[in-house]
């Protein structure tokens, strides 16, 4: 909420952009989607003109998309008269009143309600008891019902476990109830894969074994290779390597002594030609 006027710009571009998105609902019965915001008097202190006057607008626009929107304040007064002739629900607790200030508070609040002939408005705003309100809806023709004064109802709700028949009811009443009812084994993605991996090696064991078996080659574990002129050409090109590799290690050790005997002469060469 700080500060406000970044926070009211936030608030204007998260309804736009639902405006602009969402489809058009006419006038549900029920909002799809509810925003309440609290301590709404932060959202417009010392807000321009021109930001009320657009949020005045979305909030009577939105309306069409299915989204309702909720401020919470103490006193009605904190919402500028422009947003909140927009409103259609308006919600009062009770207002304490002991200074003139606040009894023209009082009476102001008592204003923005339908007024109702059987009921003192002012008067009982300030003798509401605990979950009383005064409160006022949209007729169906889009007019707000005149006053009324109302015990509000607190949600219900219980900790702890459903019971079997509880349980058994909720089940029964569900949109996928028989769906789920029997367990089912699925072959999962990885028993697959596994499964195919197992019969990939069960094959290539097969074909070893068709050739001659597995042999030992100091830890490791290989296939056999198969006799005849097969395994001749193997040597060979065995020994053709193995002489390769001899050769460069030759050829690379004496490279390395010459380097060496050519550094240790050439030292003694300065070393007698300094001392004479």
């Amino acid at each position: 909420m700080r500060p406000p006027k970044l926070y009211a710009t936030c608030l204007l571009w998260l309804l736009s952009e639902l405006f602009e998105e969402l489809p058009e609902v006419g006038d549900p019965d029920k909002p799809k989607l509810v925003f309440f915001f609290d301590e709404a008097h932060l959202l417009f202190d010392e807000a321009p003109k021109a930001l009320i006057q657009k949020v005045e607008q979305v909030v009577r626009l939105i309306r069409s998309k299915g989204i309702g929107v909720y401020f919470v304040t103490q006193n009605p007064l904190d919402v500028p008269d422009t947003v909140s002739g927009q409103l259609g629900n308006r919600i009062q607790h009770a207002l304490r009143a002991f200074t003139p200030r606040e009894q023209r508070a009082v009476k102001a609040a008592a204003e923005t309600f339908r007024p109702n002939p059987d009921l003192d408005t002012q008067a009982v705003i300030m003798e509401l008891g605990i979950g009383e309100a005064l409160v006022s809806t949209l007729e169906k023709k889009g007019r707000p019902s005149i006053v009324q004064r109302t015990l509000i109802r607190p949600p219900s709700s219980r900790l702890g476990p459903l019971k079997e028949d509880e349980r058994a009811d909720v089940m029964k009443n569900s949109p996928v109830h028989g769906l789920y009812d029997e367990g089912e084994d699925r072959t999962s993605a990885y028993e697959i894969l596994k499964k195919r991996k197992a019969d990939i090696e069960a094959r290539a064991a097969k074909e070893v074994e068709k050739e001659g078996g597995y042999e030992r080659h100091g830890s490791f574990r290989v296939p056999k290779a198969p006799k005849g002129g097969r395994t001749r050409r193997t040597s060979r090109r065995s020994s053709s390597r193995r002489q390769t590799t001899t050769e460069a290690f030759t050829k690379s050790m004496l490279r390395s002594l010459g380097s060496s005997l050519g550094r240790v002469l050439g030292r003694a060469i300065r070393g007698a030609l300094r001392g004479r």
